[in-house]
């Protein structure tokens, strides 16, 4: 059965990880694109990957992986075509999946790293799936993912699909901001330092000096595309790693009935329902951090 943790407190704000000298930013070639990629902590801790959303970017993380950093090596992955990362000239074949997946083995083969742990927010909980139950199996020790399942509601695909479809241009970065806050408001308790970084790391100016979104437009037009086509229970089934389901107690991606399913097949994982927020928590509080960090270092 789910259970619920304890909303933010009013002292419950994240602590800027801007300034922590674990923090390293580094650059990779993987499946023949560079890739950016941020690295905290010890090269010789356990490691955790933390993989972000279809339309976000690694600094997502910046605060759950600079408190794991004091255990952890974590690597957080600006996926192809967003972030710092390139962009494809071949959309159909790499803004996939599969292929993010791919990039992921490669990343973990140049890196070094055999057995990792998988933290994996919406898109890059379905990745994490993917490999846990495939290539990966028996080197993902522990599986979280972040308000997502082997089924979603049909309705928030069409939502998703309906703003992401959209590039949006800005005079000013006071406009993008707020764009950008009434977008993720669903992520919950952020800080004002939290909207800052959101912001300040999700834009990128056009030809014309206006300011948009940091994506390559293809990556959504990849995904509105094939964006009906989502059955993952047979992968569901196939994962054995101990995994921990969160899911936003307002979530219209994650159902609950979905969740709670996920607890009785395949992993039977842990669920655990984060109040307040919808798709999908930020995991920048501390009260979602406990969580978090109570089962990666279990």
């Amino acid at each position: 059965m789910g259970q619920d943790i304890l909303a933010a407190t009013d002292n419950g704000k994240a602590v800027s990880a801007m300034s922590n000298p674990a923090s390293r930013s580094r650059y990779l070639t993987l499946g023949g694109l560079e890739t950016h990629f941020t690295e905290w902590g010890a090269e010789d801790a356990p490691a955790i990957v933390m993989w972000h959303g279809l339309a976000r970017t690694c600094r997502d993380f910046d605060t759950a992986a600079a408190r794991l950093s004091r255990r952890f090596r974590v690597i957080c992955p600006d996926t192809i075509g967003r972030g710092l990362s390139a962009w494809s000239a071949n959309p159909e074949q790499d803004y996939t999946v599969a292929a993010y997946a791919g990039h992921a083995l490669e990343l973990l083969e140049k890196l070094g790293i055999e057995r990792l742990r998988w933290v994996g927010t919406s898109m890059g909980g379905v990745v994490g799936m993917l490999l846990a139950a495939g290539p990966l199996k028996g080197r993902i020790e522990r599986l979280v993912v972040n308000d997502i399942g082997p089924r979603l509601n049909p309705v928030a695909v069409e939502r998703i699909r309906a703003y992401v479809s959209v590039v949006p241009s800005f005079a000013t970065m006071t406009e993008f901001q707020a764009f950008i806050r009434f977008i993720y408001q669903p992520f919950g308790a952020l800080s004002e330092a939290d909207w800052t970084l959101m912001t300040e790391s999700s834009v990128r100016r056009q030809d014309d000096g206006r300011l948009t979104l940091h994506y390559d437009p293809k990556v959504m037009q990849v995904f509105a595309a094939a964006a009906g086509e989502f059955d993952l229970w047979p992968v569901w089934d196939l994962i054995e790693c101990p995994t921990l389901a969160l899911r936003g107690a307002e979530s219209d991606l994650l159902l609950a009935d979905t969740a709670e399913e996920m607890t009785t097949r395949g992993p039977k994982a842990q669920l655990v329902t984060i109040p307040a927020c919808g798709h999908a928590p930020a995991l920048n509080v501390p009260e979602q951090l406990e969580v978090l960090e109570g089962f990666l270092g279990a």
